[in-house]
């Protein structure tokens, strides 16, 4: 049974949490990729910025949800959230943007429990880590080609 390891990219672009916004929309679309994992000077992944984190600058700004009883204002979501999303609408670098918390897979996990990790939390690639490093990327379409073979 083939592993991660037997499919996935070894040879992965990185990004820095200082990386420009635009350094990054120009290796989206020059390297035709849509993830890229985000690493530490010490070539630790410490997360992953994908091209749906840089569409969501361009959204409206989503306005919370509040209850109001005997005057008092209840923020049925937290001001957290909201902080969030305009930190990352306002992002000039990665690290503005980017998605820490990393879901990961071990190079000698199955081509199955990639997809289904990968499902369950809706990404479309994984970084490959070992020992705390960074070892590839597994991304949906990587899948896809072995179903050709």
């Amino acid at each position: 049974m083939k592993t991660v390891a037997d499919i996935m990219t070894r040879e992965v672009i990185t990004v820095k949490k200082e990386t420009t916004v635009r350094d990054l929309a120009e290796l989206f679309v020059t390297k035709r990729i849509g993830s890229l994992p985000v690493v530490d000077a010490a070539g630790t992944v410490i997360g992953i910025v994908t091209e749906s984190d840089l569409v969501e600058q361009g959204k409206n700004v989503h306005l919370p949800t509040v209850v109001t009883l005997f005057d008092w204002v209840i923020y049925l979501e937290t001001e957290k959230s909201l902080e969030r999303e305009l930190k990352k609408m306002g992002g000039r670098i990665v690290g503005d943007i980017f998605q820490q918390q990393l879901i990961s897979i071990a190079p000698d996990a199955t081509i199955s429990a990639a997809a289904d990790l990968m499902s369950k939390h809706h990404v479309n690639a994984l970084p490959v880590v070992e020992n705390g490093k960074l070892d590839g990327i597994i991304s949906r379409i990587d899948i896809i080609r072995t179903l050709l073979v």
